[in-house]
């Protein structure tokens, strides 16, 4: 008897609101609690980003960060709250982090990410 064919299984959709773009060292530093910790943005968008981190803060805390797009100058700060995050896996193909969301961002950051996004991207 022959075995019906599998089906691969469908990637899930992606509910992104805002474009966004893969950045590989993005420093950010963060602040909560009177603790300071630095980590790697890997994507960022006017919205948010994803930060890996083998330690992510819980889903819910909120917290300063600072951060620079490159070719400029200026260290961008704003508040932000952790929105999901990912725990480490050692078969995993994802990095642990989590996402964040800018609560702070002023509207000419938003519009600077989305240039330089538009700028870099390969893919529009």
């Amino acid at each position: 008897m022959k075995k019906p064919p599998v089906e691969p299984k469908k990637k899930p959709p992606d509910r992104r609101k805002d474009l966004r773009n893969h950045l590989l060292v993005l420093k950010v530093k963060g602040e909560s609690g009177g603790k300071v910790f630095f980590g790697y943005a890997k994507n960022i968008s006017r919205s948010g980003m994803f930060i890996a981190s083998v330690n992510p803060k819980k889903v819910g805390e909120e917290f300063t960060i600072e951060f620079s797009l490159p070719r400029e100058k200026d260290v961008i700060r704003c508040r932000c709250v952790v929105v999901w995050t990912r725990t480490y896996h050692p078969k995993s193909p994802y990095e642990p982090g989590m996402g964040i969301k800018f609560l702070d961002l002023d509207e000419s950051v938003k519009a600077s990410i989305d240039e330089w996004i538009n700028e870099s991207s390969p893919f529009l």
